[in-house]
Order: structure tokens, then C-alpha cells, then sequence
């Protein structure tokens, strides 16, 4: 049984290069986040939508969700109180700026941001801290960019020497085998599957690799530049202790793992939601469009089904995404899933990664942990 190196992020050291991806809406909070961290890896919490559970979350869906950030963590603290927490913030999310500096003002270890290119996630995070202006300081929160092409990535990293003075403290790189929004047009996903019926799940592979090996190259001599070592960890369809080898052997620091997550014992979403993924075959998981405008991967249920038919107009607005036109949208994301937080499964929306159908039973973090990283 080798051992695994630490995952190194600027002066966090990550005794298990495995970081719990970031689940909304209340799939991944302080239960699933603290007992990540607890065991040893980094435990994320997706403050899309946190505040669902606040009294005054339809009146005040922003003030809910800031005042949810704080909380949320301070449960996952006093769990893994030496554990490493942070938050995965969308760049779509609207009042994005507000969302990170929260998150930065109540302690956050790190910050993974998607959904979008984090130009400006540097400015946010220094204004927070008090160092604005001031390029040579050392940030206390680590900025973490999810890319899914080398394009992407270096967009964003030109974006941050040229504006900042700076670069990432990590790289996710998320593939197509991810759950929930996707980082690719349907063209892009057409693309890369394979010449088979089950789209779903397949692509061609080597061709991905290729694209993954060319962002290791473009970020290890970027932190070459600035004498720094700045990890990539790879997430996407990544649900056994070999597929994490694989990764490790593909030049990865680590690795993000979501969907194996949510069949535990801590996964803070309910029971219900859980015994969807263990219920689920291949054939149901599938591609849908979400009202976001990107592609994303759910289980086929009756929500599904229905919204496929006929647009279900909103009835309320959370004001949760920058770009959403409320008299287009086929469905109000934030209430299907709302519903699928709560285990209202016939009008949920329910988000899954490739290998959902993969699930058996329920384990506890601990447990999923050990396979990940020991194959135990």
C-alpha cells in the first residue's frame, strides 16, 4: 500500500490529496465539509443558495445566504477544527463580490470558483483582507480557479499577472465526466464521446488526458515563473482509489471528488436524495440543459421528464444568477434544486456525476476516504 504525498497549498498541507467538490444546493454544508476535514482532506462547502434554510430566505435570499456562509463554516470548524474548509462560489452567482468577501471575512481556508472565469477573484479576496493594493502580500484565503481547457486556464492566470501581479494558489481542472453545470458546450461534449449510444457517460479519453497533461505543463511553468509551486488537482468521473492513481500518474497533485460523497452518512443532503443516486441505473443518468444556458448532468426523473414537455414558469425570483431571464427560462433552478434538498424528489432538479449509478449503500466519509486513497 504506497502512500500517498500531502496535498501542498501554499503553507496548508493537506495530509490526503483529495478535495470534497462542492455540491449545491445544500448537498455539501458543514456536515459533509467538517467530516472531509476531518479525515484528513479538504472539506468544501457550496454557498449556492446556503441560506435556503434561513426564516427570511424568500424575502431576503441574499442576506440569508451571507449570514448562512458564516455559520455553516463555524459548524464545519468545530468538527474538523484543524481541518482545512473553504467555499466553492459561482462567478454567475449575482452579488458574486459579496459571496467571496463573506466567505474571506468569516476564515475561509480556500476558495474554488467556477460557473464562469474568476478574473476578479484576487481584488475581492485582497479588498476582504485589508491588502488591497499591495501585490508582495501573502493572502490568507487561497484562490483556486475550475477550468476545463487549457484556453480557459490560461485566460484566466494572463488575466491575474497582467491586473494582479499574481497566480492561483491551485488548479482544479474539471472534466467532462463532472456532475452538475458543465464547463462545455453540447458541441464541445459532442466532441469528446465516443462513438456510442450511452453519451452520457463516455468520451474519448486520450483525448481529454492530452488537455490534461498540456494545463499540468502551462501551470508547473507558470509557477516556475514566480518560483512557486501552485498544485492541480483533476475532478470528473473519479470515484475509485484507481482512478485517482490514474490521475496522480497523469501529473495531478490531487483530486476533487463530489458524487462519491453524497451517498454517506454525513452528506448533508436527505436521505431521499441519497437513495436516488443507489436506485439510479446508468441509462438515467443523462445530459440535460439547465436554465443557466449550460449543459449539466442529473438523473432522469420525473421533474426531468415533465420540464422536457412543458416550461414550468417561475412563481418566485431568488435573484441567485447573474444572467437569467425569468420570462425565458424553462424552469427556476434555485427551486428545483431547492426541492432536492428538502427530498422532494417528483419536482427536483437532482445533479449527479457520471458514476452515480455506481452507488451501493451508504458509507461514511471515513470509509470513502480510505478507498479513495488506500484502496481500502
Amino acid at each position: 500500500m504506497e502512500k500517498m504525498k500531502p496535498l501542498t497549498i501554499g503553507e496548508l498541507v493537506i495530509e490526503k490529496p483529495v478535495i470534497q467538490g462542492g455540491m449545491g444546493v445544500g448537498i455539501s454544508l458543514s456536515s459533509l465539509a467538517g467530516a472531509v476535514a476531518k479525515a484528513g482532506g479538504v472539506g468544501i462547502i457550496s454557498t449556492a443558495q446556503i441560506g435556503f434554510r434561513e426564516p427570511d430566505f424568500k424575502e431576503n435570499p441574499l442576506k440569508a445566504n451571507l449570514r448562512a456562509i458564516g455559520s455553516e463554516l463555524k459548524k464545519a470548524r468545530e468538527i474538523a477544527p484543524k481541518g482545512v474548509i473553504g467555499f466553492n462560489i459561482m462567478v454567475a452567482t449575482r452579488n458574486y463580490e459579496e459571496y467571496v468577501k463573506t466567505a474571506v471575512k468569516a476564515g475561509a481556508d480556500i476558495i474554488i470558483s467556477g460557473a464562469g472565469l474568476p478574473v476578479s477573484l484576487p481584488e475581492y479576496v485582497r479588498e476582504a483582507e485589508g491588502k488591497a493594493g499591495d501585490p508582495a502580500v501573502r493572502l490568507n484565503t487561497k484562490l483556486a480557479p475550475i477550468v476545463s481547457s487549457l484556453k480557459s486556464v490560461s485566460v484566466i492566470c494572463k488575466l491575474w499577472e497582467r491586473k494582479y501581479q499574481t497566480t492561483p494558489d491551485l488548479v482544479v481542472i474539471e472534466g467532462p465526466l463532472a456532475g452538475g453545470h458543465l464547463g462545455f458546450s453540447r458541441e464541445q461534449l459532442a466532441e469528446l464521446e465516443a462513438d456510442t449510444t450511452d453519451t452520457a457517460h463516455t468520451f474519448h479519453k486520450e483525448a481529454y488526458e492530452a488537455e490534461i497533461r498540456s494545463i499540468i505543463d502551462f501551470v508547473k511553468k507558470l509557477g516556475e515563473k514566480y518560483g512557486k509551486i501552485i498544485p492541480v488537482v483533476v475532478a470528473g468521473g473519479i470515484y475509485t482509489h484507481e482512478d485517482v492513481l490514474h490521475q496522480l500518474e497523469l501529473g495531478a497533485d490531487g483530486v476533487q471528488v463530489a458524487t462519491r460523497f453524497v451517498t454517506t452518512e454525513e452528506c448533508d443532503a436527505p436521505e431521499a436524495y441519497k437513495q436516488a443516486y443507489i436506485q439510479a441505473k446508468q441509462e438515467d443518468i443523462v445530459i440535460t440543459k439547465s436554465p443557466v444556458g449550460m449543459p449539466g448532468r442529473a438523473i432522469r426523473n420525473a421533474f426531468l421528464k415533465q420540464v422536457e414537455a412543458e416550461r414550468k414558469p417561475p412563481k418566485h425570483c431568488y435573484q441567485c444568477l447573474e444572467r437569467c431571464d425569468r420570462a425565458k427560462i424553462p424552469y427556476c433552478i434555485t427551486d428545483a434544486l431547492v426541492q432536492a434538498a428538502e427530498g422532494h424528489l417528483d419536482q427536483a432538479l437532482l445533479f449527479c456525476g457520471s458514476n452515480a449509478y455506481r452507488a451501493e449503500r451508504i458509507e461514511t466519509v471515513q470509509e470513502v476516504m480510505d478507498d479513495l486513497v488506500f484502496g481500502v
